[in-house]
């Protein structure tokens, strides 16, 4: 005797309540990532070894951006300094975030995620600040913005290898 099929109103459920957990599942890990505690109070983001390379060459070329807004702002000769100073602050800018992998992204908690985003999106802001004239001044008041974020992430995360 052949096995009995589910009646489709109940296959329809169940496929339904599958559908619900795995969602939920997905959407609690891109909130809370692959982290755990720190051994030193900060949330530790657990990495493959490659991801985790990955990741802090990306914040090095940030720190290589920052060095290239200040140098371009401090060469006396204005208009080729400003030129530099807005294409560092350019290739900072989101273009740089285009190629990250999604299963990568998956990993970092959503805290992590929100302060790289608006650090790419305030370097594209401030490329575009450099290029109309603006003052020196505000040039650093908004670098000064972006470095703050830096400086919080670095409070509150650590990478360690998975």
């Amino acid at each position: 005797m052949p096995p009995q099929l589910l009646p489709s109103k109940t296959f329809c459920w169940l496929s339904l309540l599958l559908w619900v957990v795995g969602a939920s599942m997905l959407g609690w890990f891109f909130i809370t990532g692959s982290t755990a505690p720190g051994d030193d109070g900060r949330t530790a983001i657990q990495l493959a070894p490659a991801e985790r390379a990955f990741i802090l060459k990306e914040m090095r070329q940030l720190l290589q951006t920052v060095h290239g807004v200040v140098t371009g702002l401090s060469d006396p000769d204005a208009s080729p300094g400003r030129t530099q100073a807005a294409a560092a602050a350019r290739s900072g800018g989101m273009e740089m975030a285009a190629d990250t992998n999604p299963a990568l992204m998956l990993k970092l908690p959503l805290p992590f995620k929100q302060m790289g985003i608006s650090v790419h999106k305030d370097f594209d802001r401030l490329a575009d600040t450099i290029t109309k004239g603006t003052t020196s001044q505000e040039v650093l008041r908004q670098l000064s913005s972006i470095t703050s974020r830096c400086t919080a992430c670095h409070e509150m995360f650590q990478l360690t290898d998975s």
